[in-house]
């Protein structure tokens, strides 16, 4: 028998992380070579992680609810052949090495260990702790001392759940920073010196005190998608410093052309074209004109993205998945209402694939499918811009000739990173996008 480890694979193309979600196996369950061991939960997509090898089930390393690292050893499996021991991990690459930082007071031959009948797990052995990537962008931009902070993952690992505890709590631990002493250091203390003449310590910010449930109040358990929907909204408010325009747009044309031809396409295409559909068509028309709207901020540089992927926002009774109509530019009213309407369906169904939710370079919500007028959506990281396409509403406009009559109107919110964007390519922007929806008409638009 051979003993196998199994490790939190790549599960898109900039993830680094994972939460166990659920098990489907537990010790001692026999399963095949890319059977489903455990359901998985990133910023990005709900995976399944297969196994590698046909055996036995030795060891669930991690549990339900935490983070790992990709690379991370998640269970263990007992394999045909071969000898007993477990698969000796590899040791850092040097990439990783340079990931890695010393703990806090340790000396060089010796480890960290836990109190004696603490509660905290103990940190992890050696002069050196590793860090996720995750966990070391998150210290970086927040200044947090990671020497100082007490870690939940497996031997004392500093996990990304600890870190954004942290910073929600607002009690962020500074370089500098004296590191917090045991009871028993501060029992030692108390008895050595006499209290009047220790000198005043500095206040410390105290935590926030936990929110209490009060009878008859419903506690509902934060599932790993929402809490990584919750990760990716706080980076992107934290790290994009947002602006808002927002332009009324007349669609009455629009309306009119769409209702004269729904009938007859949904029975010839068996889907119904939506009024999205043009929105998605004539913003994606617009970006290629306006391409400075289809970029990304990367520290010292903006990267303008040379394909046009629209991300749409799909939303469950629980969850909000974002995936992508890829080339959205190079397709036509019809393919783009097809996407929309298949992506939609898998997203709702929980069959979304990782491919399907990667690449996104813009994002079109559509706010107005619940009744909204007005919205100021959170752009998508590392997008630099959303855009919500509101309600049509009719109402009584002003015409050109002093007469005044109904129309169909719709509000376009757009979100912008004001690092990569500024009002005036941004109000161009929103003008040609009025432009193109208010010219569609029989006379000369096609969905084909």
């Amino acid at each position: 028998m051979a003993i196998e480890n199994i490790k939190m694979p790549q599960l898109g193309e900039s993830v680094t992380e994972g939460t166990i979600e659920k098990w489907l196996v537990a010790p001692g369950d026999h399963v095949n070579k890319y059977d489903a061991l455990a359901e998985v939960n990133t910023d990005k997509v709900t995976a399944e992680v297969p196994s590698s090898f046909t055996g036995t089930i030795k060891e669930l390393v991690a549990s339900e609810g935490d983070t790992l690292s990709v690379g991370e050893i998640v269970c263990t499996i007992e394999t045909e052949g071969g000898n007993s021991e477990p698969v000796e991990e590899a040791k850092p690459a040097a990439d990783e090495k340079a990931n890695e930082m010393p703990a806090a007071g340790a000396k060089p031959t010796e480890g960290l260990k836990g109190e004696k009948g603490s509660s905290q797990p103990a940190k992890a052995s050696g002069s050196k702790a590793r860090y996720s990537p995750a966990v070391m962008r998150l210290a970086q931009e927040n200044d947090i001392d990671l020497t100082q902070v007490e870690g939940s993952g497996n031997e004392g690992r500093i996990t990304r759940k600890d870190i954004m505890a942290l910073i929600e709590s607002g009690n962020i631990p500074k370089a500098g920073d004296a590191p917090a002493a045991s009871s028993q250091q501060i029992e030692e203390t108390t008895q050595e010196q006499p209290a009047a003449s220790t000198p005043s310590a500095p206040a410390q910010k105290a935590p926030s005190a936990p929110i209490q449930s009060a009878p008859g109040d419903v506690e509902i358990p934060v599932t790993g998608v929402r809490r990584a929907i919750a990760a990716n909204m706080l980076k992107s408010k934290h790290e994009a410093p947002h602006a808002w325009m927002m332009i009324e747009v007349d669609v009455t044309n629009l309306v009119q052309y769409r209702d004269s031809i729904k009938g007859d396409f949904k029975k010839k295409e068996g889907f119904n074209i939506t009024y999205f559909a043009f929105f998605v068509k004539a913003i994606s028309q617009a970006l290629k004109e306006f391409p400075m709207m289809n970029s990304m901020w990367a520290g010292d540089k903006i990267i303008q993205k040379k394909d046009i992927n629209i991300s749409i926002a799909v939303a469950s009774d629980n969850a909000l998945f974002v995936p992508v109509i890829k080339d959205a530019d190079e397709k036509s009213v019809k393919g783009i209402g097809k996407e929309i309407n298949e992506l939609a369906l898998k997203a709702r169904s929980g069959k979304l694939g990782s491919a399907e939710m990667q690449g996104g370079t813009f994002t079109v919500n559509n706010t107005g499918s619940f009744g909204s007028v007005q919205s100021m959506g959170i752009i998508n990281h590392p997008q630099a811009a959303i855009v919500q396409v509101e309600s049509i509403v009719k109402r009584p406009m002003i015409m050109d000739n002093g007469m005044i009559a109904a129309r169909d109107m719709v509000n376009l919110c757009l979100s912008l990173d004001h690092r990569v964007l500024d009002g005036l390519v941004c109000g161009q922007f929103l003008g040609r996008v009025k432009e193109i929806l208010e010219n569609m008409s029989k006379e000369n638009t096609s969905v084909y």
